[in-house]
C-alpha cells in the first residue's frame, strides 16, 4: 500500500514550511529571474482543442504588464506526474468500486499513450490523508493499492490537496492533482486559502471529479462545488459533474485529452508592478477573439 502519511499528524510541519516556502520565492521574484509556466489549453467556440499556434498568437500579462514569452511548446513532451486523490469518506460507500473502477481505466490510458516517463500516484482521503501508491507506471501496483479500504468519517479535502501539492512540488515536468470526491471539506487541519496557495506554488493543475449524487439540485453540497470550482480554475484545471457510468469516463477521457493537447508558455517577470497582494494576476490573451485560453489565474510572487 505505500507508505501511510497521515496529515492530522503532519500538517503543523507543513504549514510551517509553507511560508518558507513561499518567502523564498518572494525573493526570487524580486530580482526577476524566476521563470514562470504556464500549461495552457486553447479551445474554439464549439470548444475543441486548437493546436498548432505559435507564440505570436498569445498575449501574456502580469499585473497588467505585457511579458516577453521566453520558453514556448506545443502540446509539450514534458513528463506528467499525476496525483490521483480518491474520497473514501463514509458518503462514498455505494460509489466506491465505481470510482475505483474508472480511476484504473484513466491511468491506463494515461500509460498507453504519451510520454514514457509519465507516472501516477494514489492517496485516499476521510478524516485522514493516506498515500496508498509513490509515482509509479505500473497499472497493477495501482490496481493492488485501491484494495483493502472502505469508506468512512468525513472529509480532508484541503489536507488532500495541501499534501499532494507538497508531493508533486518535487516532482520534474508537468504536475496534476485529479480529485475524485463528492463533497465539501469537513475534518481537514488547515483550510482552503492554504491549499490553494501550495497548489499555485507547486505549479499543479487541479481537475475535480465531483460526483452528484442525485439527478437534481437538493442535497448538493453547493458550498464543496463551489470550492472545488475555485481549486480547479484558479490551477487551470476544469471541474466535472458526472453521474456514474458513462459521463464519469467521459470526465476523465476529456482530461486526458486537455493534458495531451496542452501548450507550455514561460515568461521571466519584467517591469511588473507590485501590490500589496501577495498573488500577481496573469491573463493569458489570444490572437484569435473566439479562441479561449484554460491556464491558472496567477501565481504567489513579491508584493510591496
Amino acid at each position: 500500500m505505500g507508505r501511510i502519511v497521515n496529515l492530522k499528524k503532519l500538517s503543523r510541519r507543513a504549514l510551517l514550511a509553507a511560508p518558507m516556502a513561499a518567502a523564498a520565492q518572494e525573493v526570487v521574484f524580486k530580482t526577476d529571474v524566476n521563470l514562470v509556466r504556464l500549461l495552457v489549453t486553447v479551445k474554439n467556440a464549439a470548444g475543441e482543442m486548437v493546436g498548432g499556434l505559435e507564440p505570436g498568437d498569445f498575449q501574456i500579462t502580469d499585473n497588467g504588464a505585457p511579458q516577453s514569452i521566453s520558453v514556448f511548446e506545443r502540446r509539450t513532451a514534458q513528463p506528467l506526474s499525476v496525483t490521483l486523490a480518491l474520497d473514501i469518506s463514509g458518503s462514498t460507500a455505494s460509489s466506491l468500486k465505481y470510482q475505483s473502477d474508472a480511476l484504473l481505466r484513466f491511468a491506463k490510458a494515461l500509460f498507453a499513450d504519451g510520454n514514457p516517463e509519465d507516472s501516477a500516484s494514489l492517496i485516499t482521503f476521510n478524516w485522514e490523508v493516506v498515500r496508498r501508491s509513490d509515482f509509479t507506471r505500473r497499472l497493477s501496483r495501482l490496481e493492488g493499492a485501491l484494495k483493502g479500504f472502505k469508506s468512512e468519517a468525513g472529509t480532508s479535502l484541503y489536507d488532500a490537496i495541501l499534501l499532494s501539492a507538497d508531493e508533486l512540488r518535487r516532482r520534474e515536468g508537468r504536475r496534476v492533482l485529479v480529485l475524485i470526491t463528492d463533497g465539501g471539506d469537513t475534518t481537514s487541519s488547515t483550510d482552503f486559502h492554504k491549499a490553494l496557495e501550495a497548489a499555485h506554488q507547486a505549479d499543479a493543475v487541479i481537475y475535480s471529479i465531483l460526483i452528484v449524487p442525485i439527478t437534481n439540485g437538493a442535497g448538493r453540497n453547493v458550498g464543496g462545488e463551489n470550492a472545488l470550482t475555485q481549486f480547479s480554475r484558479g490551477t487551470g484545471g476544469r471541474v466535472f459533474l458526472p453521474a456514474l457510468g458513462p459521463e464519469l469516463d467521459r470526465a476523465f477521457t476529456e482530461i486526458l485529452r486537455d493534458l495531451r493537447t496542452q501548450y507550455l508558455i514561460g515568461y521571466y517577470p519584467k517591469a511588473v508592478p507590485l501590490t500589496k497582494n501577495r498573488f500577481h494576476t496573469v491573463k493569458v490573451g489570444l490572437r484569435d477573439p473566439q479562441w479561449t485560453a484554460q491556464t491558472r489565474t496567477g501565481y504567489y510572487g513579491a508584493s510591496l
